[in-house]
């Protein structure tokens, strides 16, 4: 089984793709703990696959664990970790059709998502604050009680997602890390606000 990654960099597939994939690149620089979720609920499953090829190619190339956002088929088409949004089928029902030491992480927004993780390895848990990449987004941020009280019913670790900076992320001591998107592919140097997300959390830079 892969170590758990404590940081966990979202696709904005918004941004023009080249300009995506060196932010990639460049984060997964700052060190083993970061990994990259694939996420494009817009894509053709064409296209989703063909962008999903593109990230597990810079992953493999770095030694960094991707996870592939509600697709199964993907997933195992790019020898990749699994996350299953909120909505989608449980830990334990899609685990017998992963192969031995794939990872599943799962979207959690409230106590009854919280409840349904058995089985996961990871859960990203949002918003705990306002999304930067999500402004129309009209969910109440969970806040930093919020948060705790939703880590506290999960049987697996806690990512904190939504709103997430270096600055705010020191504040949150409960996460086992952190998952983001503007705040890392949009930052002027990519690298260097991932290493700043994983001190927060005091993962090893290795």
């Amino acid at each position: 089984m892969p170590g758990l990654p404590r940081l966990v960099v979202i696709t904005d597939w918004r941004l023009p793709r080249t300009r995506l994939l060196s932010a990639l690149d460049r984060a997964l620089a700052a060190g083993p703990g970061v990994a990259v979720q694939h996420r494009h609920p817009e894509a053709s499953g064409r296209l989703f696959l063909e962008e999903a090829r593109l990230v597990a190619d810079l992953c493999r190339a770095r030694g960094r664990t991707l996870f592939v956002n509600g697709r199964l088929d993907v997933a195992l088409l790019v020898d990749a970790h699994l996350h299953l949004p909120a909505a989608g089928p449980s830990p334990l029902d899609v685990r017998p059709h992963l192969p031995p030491g794939r990872l599943i992480s799962v979207a959690v927004h409230d106590a009854h998502e919280a409840e349904s993780a058995a089985g996961a390895d990871l859960a990203l848990v949002s918003p705990v604050f306002a999304p930067g990449s999500k402004p129309g987004d009209t969910r109440a941020p969970l806040g930093l009680e919020g948060f705790r009280g939703l880590a506290a019913r999960l049987p697996c670790p806690a990512l904190a997602l939504g709103g997430i900076t270096p600055e705010r992320a020191r504040g949150v001591p409960d996460a086992w890390g952190f998952a983001a998107i503007s705040s890392v592919l949009e930052a002027e140097d990519p690298r260097s606000a991932a290493m700043a997300l994983l001190d927060a959390c005091g993962a090893s830079l290795g």
